[in-house]
């Protein structure tokens, strides 16, 4: 593990910072300051933090489902504008056009959620396509749960993927539901890990509850990807929420939710720092407050920022293309 101390501490702000900003996302929604779709990465935010940490946003690219906010911050997107594209704001992310599910920022290479269960597989496909092609020496992460492991599209893409040997990842947020079914009554294969292997590509199961085992695995997973061999990851971690804010979540026992917090990825983490003489517990207190005034001053921005003008309706539905004289040409 080559984390220095300030990274490693960097892990646990992040993590904490996601939940915190999570938990208030929850709040505004039952206010109704927040409507539509709302999904909460509650309890996997070791996954998103552990990857974007192993990663290297200058070349590496991530895409993700519909559960998109974790990972959005964990890649430095503004907490401000994703506040705002919550609540539907000008100011947002997407200028409040995509709401909970269409966070997005190219800058950062976060090419965003999708609300496509699986859709965003093909995509991130021909993202690490156009890498080897233009020999960026980048890999490309794409995730997506349980549920959309069953999807087509992610035979398709695995297929595709060991044929020209891209440099992707494929992973498997496997929090144990696809909406309200457990993974295991529609699989006929439990371990997710061994799919790759229909398609010559290498699997492995991780533990998405350990921020540092998710770290170690993607900090593996890249070095293969980069080398044209792509992989495919099972990430096992679990939700605390609901599939979204409407779930009522009768398919789950109060005690399997509570037995899954007792081994909770921010508290473990936390634990290991301090026995490790890493952080004090009056710095992990100091970093609390100073999140719980990041996700204050999100709120404020988000609440205090203007609607979207009606005229911006019809604005960013098309992209200028390209003049048919140029893309004859192969300028494009």
């Amino acid at each position: 593990m080559d984390l220095s101390k300030e990274k490693k501490k960097k892990l646990l702000f992040d993590m904490i910072f996601i939940r915190r900003f999570e938990e208030e996302a929850g709040k505004m929604y039952g206010l109704r300051k927040i409507g539509g779709f709302c999904h909460l990465y509650n309890g996997q935010e070791a996954v998103a933090v552990g990857t974007v940490a192993a990663m290297d946003l200058a070349k590496d690219y991530i895409l993700t489902g519909y559960r998109d906010h974790g990972f959005a911050l964990a890649c430095g997107m503004d907490p401000k504008a994703v506040m705002a594209e919550l609540f539907g704001k000008v100011t947002g992310s997407s200028r409040g056009k995509g709401g909970s599910m269409h966070f997005f920022d190219e800058q950062r290479h976060f090419l965003g959620g999708n609300g496509i269960v699986g859709a965003q597989i093909p995509i991130a496909t021909g993202v690490a396509f156009a890498q080897k092609y233009n020999k960026t020496g980048g890999a490309t992460a794409v995730f997506f749960g349980d549920g959309a492991i069953h999807q087509g599209a992610f035979h398709e893409s695995l297929n595709m993927a060991k044929i020209w040997n891209l440099p992707v990842i494929y992973a498997c947020e496997n929090n144990q539901f696809g909406m309200g079914t457990s993974f295991k009554r529609v699989s006929s294969v439990e371990e997710f890990s061994v799919m790759g292997a229909s398609y010559g590509i290498q699997g492995r199961k991780v533990d998405g509850m350990d921020v540092m085992a998710v770290y170690q695995a993607f900090t593996e997973a890249l070095e293969s990807a980069r080398n044209g061999l792509p992989v495919l990851l099972d990430i096992r971690t679990y939700r605390y929420k609901g599939h979204s804010m409407s779930d009522p979540q009768k398919y789950r026992t109060k005690e399997e939710v509570e037995a899954y917090r007792q081994h909770d990825p921010i508290l473990i983490y936390q634990d290991r720092l301090i026995a490790e003489k890493i952080i004090k517990q009056a710095e992990v207190e100091e970093m609390e407050g100073h999140i719980e005034n990041l996700v204050a001053e999100a709120v404020a921005f988000a609440e205090s920022s203007p609607e979207p003008a009606l005229p911006t309706l019809f604005e960013d539905v098309y992209a200028d293309a390209y003049p048919l004289e140029t893309l004859r040409q192969g300028g494009f």
